[in-house]
Parts: structure tokens; C-alpha cells; sequence
């Protein structure tokens, strides 16, 4: 996400406000998918929703390294709050919904796996490790950047590496579904 709207206008030749408009497609969608994605977790079980946002989180993402910049940027409708929307759009707005299926089922999972004493505990490890990922993250991306180039294309190929990464960390994940 840090460097969406560089990828906007340095691949997709947008502008900066209309890069961050579609980044506000997926925030949106990622809000208002929040209790859905709860819910689901509930349902079908946390492990399981995580697991298929991640897969849907590659796609989409990969589908951004794939897919033609022209095939990308056809304009699809314009919609009252969410402005335009693109082929790019609609793809970010599914990847809000995946996102929101596994942020909003991660932190429920690390909380059940442990007994009440060590919820704090628990609670500030997942914030350590996911706030550790947010700062490295666009470092290690702005390198890639930096020796590729330019070449911000890259991220989107890179990125289902990472996801692929926590499909298998979470396949061996066997407490913290709901009670």
C-alpha cells in the first residue's frame, strides 16, 4: 500500500489523486466488509476465511502484474463516493473484501490461543510482528524499486511471494477458532 500510488502513476500513468482514490476503493470496501468478514469467520472458522483472503489477496494482487496497463485502466462505470471505477478498481475493491477476511480474523485467532492471563501478552506480539512487517515491508520493497529500475510492476509479483509465505504459516495453525 505505501507505494500504491507511486505504481498509479509510474505504471498505470495515472494521477497522484486518482492512485489514491483507488487505494480509498479497497480501504472502503475493506471497512465495509469488516463484520461480514467476522461473521464468516464464525461460520466456516477463522483459519479457513484467512486462508481463502490470502488466496484471494495473491490473485488479485498478481492479476496486477499480469494484467495489461490497458486492460487495467478501462473504465468500467463511475459511481456516486466511489468515483471511477476501472478494471483496476474492481480488482482493489476484492482485495479489500480478502483483506478484511484475514485482518479481521487474525487478531480474534492469537487472542483464543491463549489462556487470560497472557492475552496482553499475546495481544502485543501480533502487534509487534505486524507493525515489524509494515516497516520493513516498504523498505525492502523501496530496494526492490531502487535496483529494478523503477520497475514498480515488480510489487505485484512480489507481493503473493509474502502471501504465499503465510498460506503455509497459517495451514499449521491448529487453535484459535471461535467457541
Amino acid at each position: 500500500m505505501s507505494f500504491f500510488t507511486l505504481y498509479g502513476v509510474n505504471h498505470l500513468g495515472i494521477s497522484e489523486a486518482d492512485g489514491a482514490r483507488l487505494l480509498g476503493q479497497l480501504s472502503l470496501l475493506f471497512v465495509i466488509f469488516s463484520l461480514p468478514a467476522g461473521y464468516i469467520g464464525a461460520k466456516i472458522g477463522r483459519r479457513k476465511t484467512i486462508m481463502v483472503g490470502i488466496v484471494i489477496m495473491a490473485i488479485c494482487v498478481a492479476s496486477m502484474f499480469f494484467l495489461p496497463v490497458s486492460t487495467l485502466t478501462i473504465l468500467l462505470t463511475t459511481l456516486p463516493v466511489l468515483g471511477k471505477i476501472p478494471v483496476i478498481g474492481i480488482i482493489l475493491m476484492v482485495a479489500g473484501i480478502s483483506w478484511a477476511c484475514i485482518n479481521v480474523n487474525s487478531l480474534p485467532m492469537v487472542v483464543d490461543m491463549t489462556q487470560p492471563e497472557r492475552v496482553g501478552t499475546y495481544t502485543g506480539l501480533y502487534y509487534l510482528f505486524s507493525t515489524l512487517a509494515a516497516i520493513l515491508g516498504p523498505i525492502f520493497y523501496g530496494y526492490i524499486i531502487q535496483f529494478s529500475g523503477g520497475a514498480y510492476s515488480l510489487l505485484m509479483i512480489i507481493s503473493p511471494i509474502f502471501f504465499a509465505m503465510a498460506l503455509i504459516s497459517i495451514s499449521g495453525v491448529v487453535k484459535g477458532e471461535a467457541q
